[in-house]
């Protein structure tokens, strides 16, 4: 990524933070109608998962200029969630519920620019959830030049 995406995604998820609990909601019912089928995989308390979801994005916006230190968590993450069930095609339905929540909290300050650099950040960080850990350093390697733009 470049330091303009990184600037561009961090200044606006600082725009999303207030209203973080009904950009959740609003994230969960979208993913639920364009997928209704992962609305099983959500067994717990939305509100709290909405929470965890708002944290989970603010630690990898607040690290997207230091990719590579999260990684390892990334990976990790995306290992429990192929447990819960989450399939590859989920995450392009993810993609698409984030961006229209993005678009409807931001409004007109979701520019092409800031939703350029959002589908870039999202698409790191999803590829880093599936890559295999076994592959070390190459990963690593993979993400050098994204990381530096």
């Amino acid at each position: 990524m470049t330091p303009r995406q990184i600037a561009l995604v961090q200044e606006s998820w600082k725009l999303v933070q207030p209203i973080a609990g009904k950009a959740a909601e609003l994230f969960y019912r979208r993913l639920f109608s364009l997928e209704p089928s992962v609305q099983r995989l959500f067994t717990g308390d939305m509100t709290e998962q909405g929470r965890k979801l708002m944290s989970m994005i603010s630690v990898a916006v607040n690290s997207l200029a230091r990719l590579q230190s999260i990684a390892p968590a990334v990976q990790a993450l995306g290992r429990r969630h192929a447990g819960y069930g989450v399939q590859k095609h989920h995450y392009a339905v993810v993609e698409a519920a984030l961006m229209w929540t993005l678009a409807v909290g931001l409004g007109e300050k979701f520019t092409r620019e800031t939703e350029e650099a959002w589908r870039t950040a999202y698409r790191v960080l999803a590829n880093t959830m599936q890559s295999n850990p076994a592959q070390g350093d190459r990963i690593g390697a993979a993400l050098k030049p994204i990381l530096e733009g």
